[in-house]
């Protein structure tokens, strides 16, 4: 039951209404957040290259994954249509030419899979509240053939800056934050001065719980089950640094069970919804902070452009931090 002192929805609303972006950038935005990377920002974030060291945060695309059927969620599932075999027994000819191949030979495979399924960023599409998405658009510029406002193209030239970790679990000496640990603006600036980085407008800002580490290969309900995550308490942190970007290593970014008992993923509504803020899911950061827990550099050329899919409302990503 929801009581006085708890967060509810007006506590959403409230949060929107302090930091919402609507109009910021125009009547007409659709990238949000992402119109505080500026090239020049992206320019200097160069600068934390020194070693070319590079790291792919992203977990394989494959039937192993995280998923249990949540919201009609599965694991990709990639299927070969030109194989080995069919070279090694003439099965297929390929008839393109006339069914001359000239010895030259190919394999083809497709991928049938939920563009969030996997390593993904959440188009400022993909939700809604109080009956708008991002900017004011109405539910309906989401059709049965996809978004036509805030799709997920949008962002395709535009993820790319300065990357910093949090790396929330190792700064409270644990592999792993606890399911249902609420991560506070305290946690934050903790986190980022035990690791003596600073977080700029423009960054993306990558936060640890550890959760993925810890449930890798027996994934059990981290798929829509209880996790740490970003708390209500964050979002004052999230909107005076007008960061572009918040990735973290869990399957929904936020804290699970939900701090608000009547609005489910009240974040999602707060930072995609009101924000504009881009929001990227199940960022495998294991490398990663172990290579800046060894060297003190925890910010990094970061690149996680989306797949350009027309009017979709999240895309699968590799991202990529260069050190």
């Amino acid at each position: 039951m929801t009581t006085a002192t708890t967060p509810n929805v007006e506590t959403v609303r409230a949060l929107i209404a302090k930091h919402g972006n609507w109009g910021r950038w125009g009547a007409d935005d659709q990238v949000g957040t992402l119109n505080h990377v500026t090239p020049e920002a992206v320019a200097a974030a160069a600068s934390a290259i020194r070693t070319g060291k590079r790291f792919s945060l992203a977990l394989p695309f494959d039937a192993d994954g995280p998923q249990r059927g949540g919201f009609g969620r599965f694991n990709p599932i990639h299927l070969m249509f030109r194989d080995g075999g069919d070279i090694a027994t003439g099965t297929i000819v390929d008839d393109f030419y006339g069914g001359n191949d000239r010895h030259c030979r190919g394999t083809d495979d497709l991928v049938i899979m939920p563009l969030q399924s996997g390593t993904q960023w959440d188009a400022l599409s993909h939700i809604l509240f109080d009956g708008s998405m991002y900017n004011g658009y109405a539910p309906t510029a989401v059709t049965s053939k996809g978004a036509t406002r805030n799709d997920i193209a949008q962002a395709a030239d535009r993820i790319a800056g300065r990357g910093v970790l949090l790396d929330i679990a190792r700064a409270k000496g644990v592999d792993a934050l606890e399911d249902g640990y609420a991560i506070t603006a305290d946690d934050l600036d903790a986190c980022a001065d035990s690791q003596k980085v600073e977080v700029r407008q423009g960054d993306f800002v990558l936060v640890r719980t550890g959760q993925l580490g810890a449930r890798r290969g027996n994934w059990g309900d981290y798929a829509g089950g209880h996790a740490p995550g970003m708390g209500l308490a964050s979002v004052p942190w999230v909107a005076d640094r007008q960061i572009a970007g918040l990735a973290t290593d869990t399957w929904g970014m936020e804290v699970l069970p939900n701090e608000t008992p009547d609005v489910f993923q009240p974040l999602h509504c707060v930072f995609l919804v009101g924000m504009g803020l881009y929001v990227g899911e199940i960022f495998d950061l294991e490398s990663l902070a172990e290579d800046c827990a060894e060297d003190g550099q925890y910010e990094f050329f970061f690149c996680a452009p989306p797949l350009p899919f027309s009017r979709a409302v999240g895309s699968p990503v590799n991202p990529m931090a260069i050190k």
